[in-house]
């Protein structure tokens, strides 16, 4: 069967394609360009004139087809809008989730079966399983085998459809493993280092990108103390799914004004950097952001209780289940592990569906719940669900 191969520039999508070619498929690469502003791009990081370079030579050296496609337009309109959109309003999206599903199996798998592809394939540490319910073919997602790499939390929200046409041929191997296949194959990716940053885009220094949209607007940072939490805190295993998974609130009057800031929308709860106040003994970080009265919320210590949640929630109309087997009807509670960012280890937690949407329920308390990201449940190795945290 012909395959595409969405050949980046880096060694996994590299040993994807080898690993294809080794098997007898008919395998051909597709390049994608998604992106030409350097704006707030940090120098020297991926420029992607020297990715498609890359993915030339790999083609070559593996004797595929090399075709290249520009996607530059559909990814403004679909991640990087969103992405300001998100910004704009106080939360902080995952561009690389909706980039997989955007792009990467949409509109790139589209552009594969112009060419005549079967299937898309990439190189994300992640697998896919199938089996027969009611007679149809129902695909899952599961983990990849190298638990440092994982990537299945990038891919939460496929769809079935999406899922069937795809391949994960690294996801059975460990990083060290694939950048020996590359090393022995003389691949040019075999001792490139990983991209890093926003997908496509690279890293950036994120006020300076973010300004490309978002306007500079100051406003104050207020302190929130330690005993604010008191009576969030106080009988806590008498509250309601719905009490526990309220996020903290605050008002300009809740602590005491300590610095100013250029537009609360440039931060993110957790964060650290550019907060620009100094002479503590702990760190400040960011607890709390309200675009409304443009207040930037800030705690000290990397314990600060601000920083710490038992439960989130998760609006109807944002739960996704990888297929429909696994829906969870109104009142039902299950247990799974879930993460709320990428390579955090999974944690414990008991999932309660309402009718205006799902409640996560940790046994521990989590660091840094954050508006816009994504929360995503497993069953073992599993990827169930996944919707974007309130």
């Amino acid at each position: 069967m012909r395959i595409a191969v969405g050949l980046s520039g880096g060694v996994d999508s590299s040993v994807a394609a080898y690993i294809l070619k080794k098997q007898g498929h008919d395998v051909i690469a597709l390049f994608m360009q998604n992106w030409h502003d350097t704006t707030g791009t940090l120098h020297g990081d991926c420029p992607w004139k020297d990715d498609l370079d890359i993915a030339r030579l790999v083609a070559r050296k593996l004797d595929i087809p090399f075709h290249s496609v520009d996607l530059s337009e559909i990814y403004r309109k679909r991640v990087v809008d969103y992405m300001f959109s998100e910004y704009e309003k106080g939360r902080t999206p995952n561009p690389d989730v909706l980039c997989n599903r955007e792009i990467k199996f949409d509109v790139f798998l589209k552009e594969s079966i112009k060419l005549g592809a079967d299937f898309v394939a990439t190189g994300h540490y992640c697998r896919k399983s199938e089996k027969i319910v009611d007679g149809k073919t129902v695909y899952s997602l599961l983990a990849g085998t190298d638990k440092n790499k994982d990537q299945s939390y990038f891919l939460c929200q496929l769809s079935q459809q999406q899922l069937a046409k795809a391949l994960f041929p690294v996801g059975h191997l460990t990083k060290p493993e694939v950048r020996r296949i590359a090393s022995e194959q003389n691949l040019p990716t075999a001792e490139r280092r990983d991209s890093q940053g926003i997908c496509f885009v690279g890293k950036v220094d994120l006020p300076v990108f973010l300004q490309q949209q978002l306007s500079v607007k100051h406003g104050n940072t207020v302190e929130i103390l330690p005993d604010y939490y008191e009576k969030y805190h106080q009988n806590i295993n008498d509250k309601t799914v719905e009490q526990l998974a309220e996020p903290y609130i605050y008002r300009p009057n809740s602590g005491k004004k300590i610095g100013t800031h250029n537009g609360a929308h440039f931060f993110t709860i957790g964060q650290r950097k550019g907060i620009n106040i100094g002479g503590r003994i702990e760190p400040l970080f960011v607890i709390g952001i309200d675009v409304e009265t443009n207040t930037l919320y800030v705690g000290e210590g990397f314990n600060h209780q601000g920083l710490f949640r038992k439960a989130l929630f998760i609006y109807k109309n944002e739960i996704h289940y990888m297929h429909n087997d696994l829906l969870m009807q109104t009142d039902e509670e299950r247990n799974y592990l879930v993460r709320i960012r990428y390579r955090q280890p999974l944690q414990k937690a008991k999932l309660v569906q309402k009718k205006e949407g799902l409640y996560i329920i940790f046994d521990e308390f989590q660091r840094g719940i954050t508006s816009g990201q994504f929360a995503a449940w497993y069953d073992g190795d599993e990827l169930v669900g996944s919707g974007v945290i309130s």
